[in-house]
């Protein structure tokens, strides 16, 4: 792997789960298995990160940019040990058409809980050291795929706070044409935190969650 993802593998192996959000699985184990793909590759403007935009059409999540992923099948094996990692990559590629056999994982951040949809989210983290083309597989599921350069994640003109209707105040990135928010910014927020790659940024400005509608 490249030298620039060593603040990376090092976050991936220290950061605690508290450290992440204040949202945690439940200690009764209920929650819903599944697991996101937070793939780094290395662009023409240097490391970047994959993102897709999901669906307006979908019940959960509808029309919000996220990390490829989704739920746990069976067939992936134990949640607590190669579950994730399996569906990681086998959403991705349902997903975005990625090529699994170009993807090397490095680690697994600790599980997390979206409460609106009762996921129990784990981030597999992976280098695409050979990428290979994707793109919009099924209509139904996916609106379109695109990289995003880490120079524009930590550019402190894209960044921004919002406000969910029940209060809660979250991390959010403007970028490529995108209001990412939630979950999947929260992650990137962290990383970008943990790893060193932070920039100072005005976390009194807020933006609508109908950003450029």
């Amino acid at each position: 792997m490249p030298d620039w993802l060593t603040p990376v593998v090092r976050a991936v192996e220290t950061v605690r789960p508290h450290q992440l959000s204040r949202f945690l699985p439940p200690e009764n184990g209920a929650g819903r298995q599944s697991a996101v793909l937070v793939l780094f590759g290395e662009g023409e403007r240097g490391p970047e990160l994959l993102l897709m935009e999901r669906a307006s059409s979908l019940r959960s999540h509808a029309g919000q940019p996220s990390f490829p992923g989704g739920a746990l099948d069976p067939e992936d094996g134990d949640p607590r040990v190669e579950g994730p990692l399996r569906a990681a990559l086998r959403e991705a590629e349902e997903e975005t058409g990625l090529d699994p056999d170009g993807v090397q994982l490095f680690g697994m951040l600790p599980s997390l809980f979206i409460p609106v949809s009762d996921f129990v989210v784990t981030p597999v983290l992976g280098w695409w050291r050979a990428p290979s083309p994707v793109g919009v597989v099924d209509p139904a599921e996916t609106a379109r795929v695109f990289t995003v350069p880490v120079a524009d994640l930590t550019d402190p003109a894209n960044r921004a706070t919002t406000v969910h209707p029940s209060g809660h105040r979250g991390a959010a990135f403007l970028v490529e044409s995108a209001l990412v928010w939630g979950f999947t910014a929260g992650i990137i927020d962290r990383l970008l935190h943990y790893a060193g790659w932070e920039r100072p940024w005005d976390r009194d400005r807020q933006v609508p969650l109908d950003w450029g509608s």
